[in-house]
């Protein structure tokens, strides 16, 4: 079995303390005859040093977890606000960056039966439902009711289909509404 030794056990700190004991004999470290000054004596003066080494290496994981952990949040850096509360500048990017519309989800109409997909229109509390005529019915009955009761995704085709015909109906209500 191998035998573990403590993290600040490096091989150039044994090293330095082999070199240490040789040097001083298990005495004196700083080469005193007859050292009347306990800090001075090998074991004493050892267990310092291995204090200060394990608060190093306490000092060194801090400081690359702090290093680790600005780099980690530094990559989604947000562009807006730029300066003070919400600027104009950050205003415009802010909204350029919106989509038009986010897909709430999709259902079944319980006066024709068919499906539909409700919409919230970006920054704003306005909700469409827009009927998507028989664009699910090439789907088993199993996958349409997955995709409405549990949001489960839609095949590629169906899915661009849905997003197109939601698209075009938004396009319309903006037209309209100016």
């Amino acid at each position: 079995m191998a035998r573990r030794y403590p993290q600040w056990a490096t091989p150039d700190r044994q090293l330095h303390l082999v070199g240490l004991f040789l040097d001083s004999k298990g005495f004196c470290v700083f080469g005193h005859k007859l050292c009347p000054i306990p800090e001075h004596h090998y074991e004493v003066y050892i267990e310092c040093l291995i204090a200060d080494w394990k608060a190093d290496d306490r000092l060194q994981r801090q400081a690359e977890w702090e290093a680790e952990r600005w780099q980690m949040h530094r990559v989604g850096e947000r562009r807006y606000p730029l300066h003070g509360q919400f600027s104009a500048v950050s205003k415009d990017i802010f909204f350029a960056e919106q989509p038009l519309y986010y897909l709430a989800g999709l259902g079944i109409s319980g006066l024709t039966f068919k499906p539909f997909a409700k919409i919230r229109l970006s920054s704003s509390f306005v909700n469409l439902y827009i009927s998507l005529g028989d664009t699910l019915k090439g789907l088993s009955k199993s996958k349409r009711r997955k995709a409405i009761r549990y949001g489960k995704p839609l095949p590629y085709d169906i899915d661009r289909e849905i997003v197109n015909i939601c698209r075009l109906a938004v396009r319309h209500y903006l037209e309209k509404a100016r």
